[in-house]
């Protein structure tokens, strides 16, 4: 994929538009799958659909036949708690001599399945409702292409492995591949009850019916590192699998729509977590980024901290357990630095792509910082900030030294391998980072947003070591807050813009382009308090709010494109920071309009999920917003956005070690006129709140207390 002459190798392409975008998703620990509506698995369209295991695609086509014909879909959806995809299916008018021997409609066939430990399991159970006997034939195709999820993406590759012949077995047939890693990748499929025919691409049953009757069909689906598990039976599996997926919800109001919401990201944020080999660590979003990246894993830890700490000690733990100890030009590695990307696929292995551990990410160091000290004021976990001490202060090393690499006090990136990433914020798009004419900027750049997380960084940095008695580097650190803070307005304001620049290019020339990268500096605290209004009502206003949010780029940008990825696009997690930030400087309205219009948002996106991103389109009268093709749903970062935007309409903080939890100036669109938080825990106590919007803010009562907390501002 070559813009504006630049290539990107790492592009999702997109060579065909889908067969069908409400396509369902399932996920436990390193597996997961992406069915239509149907259940099936197909070879058309965006080429998305699969079983995905550890990177690989273990399964790459699964479709099912009744009567020689495809059925017909009545519904599909998948449970809240994201542990079961069920569908309703029928069969069409089946024919023989030109006459019709089973009127569609006559049998049900209903497909359940979930994820487990490795394995898919799936069951049909197929209802004759005639008033006949009905002999028909069920026949399930299937393959495997053991394609890297790189390859999925798009990327070429030169060479491959070998594909194996199928191997078939009196109760299930097995597919192979040797990879050019050497490592042999498996997928066991097998049937209960035995097939009349087997081959090595297809299972065939003939299904005999009496009227009233039914017949149960189950199939396991196994990579080879657990074709033992392929031997549980289906409802002991489920069993356990619902079990682990059980989720409490603590947050309910008066609008149903907005529950429906905030109950599918909860379950989204469990099932990135469940059954990860990371403890408590999200994984990024299905497809694309279904592992530990570090940048996505800190910002939803930060999103979700307040309502469960775990997830965010978690991020900690394993981004401490794999800072970069080391200089690695084709990693990006440096002493210190924060991961970015992790992959155990086989062109990770070979080093195809450079993302088997890769560190090309400017901005993960100074938020694992930030998580550290947010981490601390909601938990007051003193031990855990002191076994982390070591990798804080490496940390800020790192942005000391190898991030203000010229030493002009800015955190600065440029890629040290062709291989590696072009830009290494969040906007990471080859295009993302221009000038007002439109070209490109030069590295090293420095971006608006890093700054901000530095200096909150710095500031995180201090408290913590005023906690370990550290005083004169606390000291230390707050001078260099707060220079830092006056350098950023000198240097990056564009008074005729009213916005802060999106960056500095190689040259230290402001990239004078209106982004939503700037309303980072309002979540960090960075910006001037006195162009903050000036900033909020530039974010909220026309040029870059559409009606669905507030896109990514300003409309009137020469690079302003709707329907890109990163240039006029709307990202639901950008927006909640954004929110965060209005909360900070006092503009409580402003993020309850972020708030309300995601939620409507929510209303039109399939099982209230809300993805990646949307386009940036203005508002149609009547119509919803625009999808992305290729936007990932779920995304963790995604689902934990309405917890962050909830946050910043209440003003809600904690303050651990005194055992408050604060509201300042609580509010709550009229979308929401109550809201009630369960068993919102600090330590070793707990409280049950109800909030009630009230007049142009809303009024916190609590309705049960255990333990010694107070509430400020209640």
């Amino acid at each position: 994929m070559d813009e504006g002459g630049v290539k990107q190798p790492y592009y999702i392409a997109t060579g065909s538009s889908p067969a069908d975008d409400r396509t369902r998703v399932l996920k436990y620990g390193d597996m997961f799958a992406i069915f239509n509506r149907y259940g099936d698995i197909e070879t058309t369209g965006l080429d998305e659909q699969g079983i995905f295991y550890e990177g690989t695609r273990i399964l790459s086509q699964l479709e099912v036949y009744l009567g020689n014909a495809k059925p017909l879909l009545l519904s599909s959806t998948v449970k809240q708690d994201n542990s079961l995809f069920t569908a309703d299916l029928s069969n069409v008018d089946l024919s023989r001599d030109g006459t019709v021997v089973v009127p569609r409609d006559t049998l049900h066939l209903e497909r359940r399945q979930f994820l487990w430990r490795g394995v898919c399991y799936q069951q049909f159970e197929l209802f004759n409702y005639g008033l006949n006997p009905v002999d028909i034939g069920l026949e399930i195709v299937f393959a495997a292409d053991f394609a890297d999820i790189f390859e999925v993406r798009g990327t070429h590759r030169a060479r491959k492995g070998r594909p194996l012949p199928p191997i078939v077995e009196e109760d299930g047939v097995v597919l192979g591949y040797e990879g050019l890693d050497g490592k042999l990748r498996q997928t066991r499929l097998e049937c209960r009850p035995q097939p009349g025919k087997t081959t090595g691409s297809s299972f065939f049953f003939d299904v005999q019916l009496r009227p009233r009757t039914q017949h149960a069909i189950t199939l396991i689906i196994a990579c080879k590192d657990h074709t033992g598990e392929g031997r549980y039976v289906f409802d002991t599996a489920l069993r356990a699998s619902q079990a682990a997926h059980v989720t409490e919800y603590k947050i309910t109001s008066s609008n149903q729509e907005f529950n429906d919401w905030i109950r599918r990201s909860q379950s989204d944020i469990h099932m990135m977590l469940l059954g990860n080999p990371e403890r408590d660590y999200p994984y990024a979003g299905v497809p694309w980024f279904s592992t530990v990246f570090g940048r996505d894993g800190i910002i939803t830890a930060l999103q979700y901290l307040w309502l469960d700490p775990a997830v965010a000690c978690g991020v900690l733990e394993f981004l401490a357990s794999t800072q970069a100890t080391e200089i690695s030009a084709k990693t990006e590695a440096q002493p210190g630095k924060i991961l970015h990307e992790m992959r155990r696929g086989e062109m990770a292995a070979l080093g195809e792509v450079p993302f088997a551990r890769y560190y090309g990410t400017v901005d993960a160091t100074p938020l694992f910082v930030m998580l550290a000290d947010a981490y601390h004021l909601r938990t007051g976990d003193h031990d855990f900030i002191r076994r982390l001490w070591p990798n804080l202060l490496k940390a800020l090393q790192w942005v000391d030294q190898y991030g203000d690499a010229d030493g002009d006090g800015f955190v600065e990136y440029s890629r040290q391998s062709n291989q590696g990433l072009l830009h290494q914020g969040w906007k990471d798009s080859n295009d993302s980072v221009f000038h007002a004419d439109g070209t490109a900027a030069e590295p090293p750049i420095a971006l608006c947003e890093v700054q901000g997380y530095v200096y909150a960084a710095k500031c995180g940095m201090a408290r913590l070591a005023r906690l370990l008695a550290e005083n004169a580097q606390a000291e230390r650190l707050e001078s260099e807050a707060l220079k830092l803070r006056a350098r950023f307005h000198q240097a990056f304001w564009c008074p005729q813009l009213s916005c802060y620049a999106i960056a500095l290019d190689g040259n230290k020339q402001r990239c004078c382009v209106r982004t939503s990268n700037a309303g980072h500096s309002l979540f960090t605290g960075i910006a001037d308090r006195e162009i903050a209004p000036h900033l909020a009502n530039l974010l909220a206003g026309s040029d870059f709010f559409s009606g669905w949010g507030i896109r990514t780029v300003a409309c009137n940008e020469v690079r302003y494109n709707p329907i890109s990825y990163h240039n006029g696009s709307i990202w639901p997690h950008d927006n909640a920071i954004i929110a965060a930030g209005f909360s900070r400087y006092g503009f409580k309205a402003h993020a309850g309009k972020i708030l309300s219009t995601l939620l409507e948002t929510s209303r039109f996106m399939d099982l209230h999920r809300l993805p990646e991103l949307f386009c940036g389109l203005d508002r149609r009268p009547g119509e919803g917003p625009t999808s992305y093709p290729v936007a990932c749903a779920p995304q963790a970062w995604a689902a934990g956005s309405v917890f962050m935007l909830l946050q910043a309409c209440l003003g809600l903080s904690f303050d651990a070690e005194r055992k408050q939890i604060h509201f300042d100036k609580p509010y709550l669109p009229d979308t929401i006129p109550q809201l009630w938080i369960r068993d919102l825990k600090v330590a070793d106590s707990a409280v049950d709140l109800q909030v009630d919007r009230h007049e142009d803010g809303a009024r916190v009562q609590v309705i049960r207390k255990r333990g010694d907390l107070a509430i400020i501002g209640a």
